[in-house]
């Protein structure tokens, strides 16, 4: 069953021990975030990504930052250069770090300073399996979930594939943190149904920021 949000419910919702769900924390910000997806885009396409396994991968992504998250046959890694352009990722911008470090004092975690940005974008049928991001250097540091547009069904497990996930309605503006004992929870998205929002017409963004270093 789909968790859903409702008019009396707490904004900050706890989603297990170091993991929070903040929402609407980042809707008065949503369109210049969509505006800065849109100039970042233009210098970074969106591209679907390659599994070392050799799938094509539903959602469409691109970076921002000293250094991208890519994936292809040789495995997952963090690049400092485009490798679709053969330029560094692009900057960046002023408002995702505020924004990012904002959740993430809201959420507990202090002085976070997030290095990357993978910049996620779902059309219909597009999803994410259940996974852990690992691919960080220091793993002390939180993750910031954000997302935008369309709305979503967040999956969020547990330490072990097998456990069984909540499943979380997400909806333009809501952020999720997760760190600490809750850092290598398994999570991912639901296959996105159909819809059109005013703001990013047929996709959901998702911007997820880390500490690469």
């Amino acid at each position: 069953m789909v968790q859903s949000r409702s008019l009396f419910s707490s904004r900050r919702e706890v989603l297990a021990d170091g993991a929070v769900l903040l929402r609407g924390f980042a809707e008065a910000d949503a369109a210049a975030l969509v505006n800065s997806i849109a100039t970042i885009a233009s210098a970074a396409p969106f591209r679907h990504l390659i599994t070392p396994g050799g799938h094509k991968m539903s959602v469409a992504m691109t970076n921002c930052g000293t250094a991208g998250w890519v994936s292809d046959r040789t495995g997952y890694r963090y690049d400092a250069f485009d490798p679709t352009t053969g330029q560094m990722w692009p900057e960046m911008p002023d408002e995702f770090l505020s924004l990012a470090r904002r959740a993430a004092v809201e959420a507990g975690f202090e002085n976070f300073r997030p290095d990357v940005c993978l910049i996620n974008r779902y059309e219909t049928g597009a999803r994410l399996t259940l996974h852990q991001d690992h691919d960080e250097r220091d793993l002390s540091e939180p993750i910031v979930s954000v997302s935008l547009g369309l709305p979503a069904t967040f999956l969020f497990g547990g330490l072990r594939r097998a456990d069984k996930p909540a499943r979380i309605l997400v909806e333009n503006g809501d952020v999720a943190v997760w760190g600490g004992p809750a850092r290598l929870t398994y999570h991912g998205v639901d296959r996105l149904p159909a819809g059109i929002h005013p703001l990013t017409g047929p996709y959901r963004f998702n911007l997820t920021f880390r500490r690469s270093t």
